[in-house]
């Protein structure tokens, strides 16, 4: 808050699950932890890295100077029904 008038946001990307090597080995293919996952994502897809790149673009631009103190939760609408944390 104290650097607000100085341009200085602070926000932060939520990101939900995303097709990573390291999601794969966790969570293989077919494996009902794996299921229950995709089931619960509202767009009905795994979340890529582009998609989690392109929210931190967005807080990135100069064009994004009136948006601080938020949470971009990039989960596909996993978390849509649940209060923040």
């Amino acid at each position: 808050m104290e650097l607000g008038r100085d341009g200085i946001t602070v926000n932060a990307v939520g990101p939900g699950p995303v097709a990573t090597e390291l999601f794969r080995k966790s969570n293989p293919e077919g494996a009902p932890q794996t299921q229950k996952i995709l089931e619960s994502i509202a767009v009905g897809r795994m979340g890529t890295p582009d998609d989690v790149a392109n929210a931190v673009l967005f807080f990135l631009s100069p064009d994004n100077g009136f948006v601080t103190g938020q949470t971009l939760y990039v989960c596909g609408g996993t978390t849509l029904g649940q209060a923040p944390v």
